[in-house]
């Protein structure tokens, strides 16, 4: 049974504001209610991701977090110590990609003006590791260029880009080979402008035709920060971790509307084949 199987979950935070009130044995007692049996997790700071890695190093991916804390989704293009900080994290072979990634205000146009942006994307080649982004541009055209003038970098689109339409996902996985669809946040409660199902949980016409076109290129993920309209402040917690068994089972509803082969390949199979440590370089 689909709300049984197991799932790989891309997309997951462990942040300051979270283990307040999460402590690592509750977030991997929380994936387990949620059937989650092996997940990306990025630690803000990113020495938090590797709570949870060393409590259960077969399960957990930890991607290395930019952030600090909370604030710097706007200042970490040009924060060049940043560099190193990544560089020795993928050093100790503890952590397997970099991001998330926000490309967001002015970065997203101006990104070949980052040399810090360019340096992580040279690391990630170096250590053959993917990297995640986030882009709230409604245009894939920053992606786009990101992408094709970086073919052999493997790139994780969070949210399938949050605002783009289903045709420009489509443009952009078909420009893009290296580019693979993580549909975290992609739920009734957080990107409602932009539902992928409707207010039944059904999937959108345009975005079941899309995932069966391209089954191998799509990834769940929960995205535990909540609530969302406070984000990270500094005199509120963050509960998002409680949320994560509703935020999966959004997700295996509407797998259960697709052919079991192309539910096995978004719920576990892709992300497996694409980010597993030491995974070769994927191909359509």
């Amino acid at each position: 049974e689909l709300d049984q199987a197991p799932l790989f979950d891309v997309h997951l935070h462990y942040k300051w504001n979270q283990a307040e009130i999460t402590s690592p044995r509750q977030a991997l007692e929380l994936l387990d209610e949620a059937g989650v049996e092996k997940a990306v997790v990025v630690g803000e700071p990113a020495e938090l991701a590797l709570e949870l890695y060393r409590l259960a190093p077969q399960r957990i991916i930890a991607f290395y977090g930019p952030y600090r804390i909370g604030g710097e989704k706007l200042s970490w293009q040009s924060r060049r110590a940043l560099v190193d900080e990544v560089r020795a994290g993928l050093r100790s072979g503890l952590y397997h990609g970099i991001g998330e990634l926000h490309l967001i205000g002015g970065m997203a146009l101006q990104w070949r003006r980052s040399e810090v942006f360019a340096a992580l994307l040279e690391l990630a080649r170096e250590f053959n590791v993917p990297v995640m982004l986030h882009s709230e541009y409604s245009s894939i055209k920053p992606t786009r260029s990101i992408c094709e003038e970086h073919p052999h970098n493997r790139l994780v689109l969070a949210h399938a880009g949050a605002v783009i339409t289903p045709a420009q996902v489509e443009e952009l996985l078909l420009a893009c080979p290296n580019v693979v669809m993580d549909l975290a946040a992609r739920d009734p409660w957080r990107y409602i402008e932009h539902p992928i199902s409707d207010a039944a949980g059904r999937l959108l016409p345009e975005w079941r035709a899309l995932i069966l076109r391209h089954a191998s290129r799509f990834m769940i993920g929960s995205d535990p920060v909540w609530p969302v309209d406070k984000g990270s402040s500094w005199d509120e917690a963050d509960s998002g971790w409680s949320q994560l068994p509703k935020f999966v089972a959004f997700h295996r509803g509407w797998l259960s509307q697709l052919p079991p082969q192309v539910a096995e390949q978004i719920r576990w199979s892709n992300a497996e084949r694409w980010l597993t440590p030491a995974s070769p370089q994927p191909s359509e």
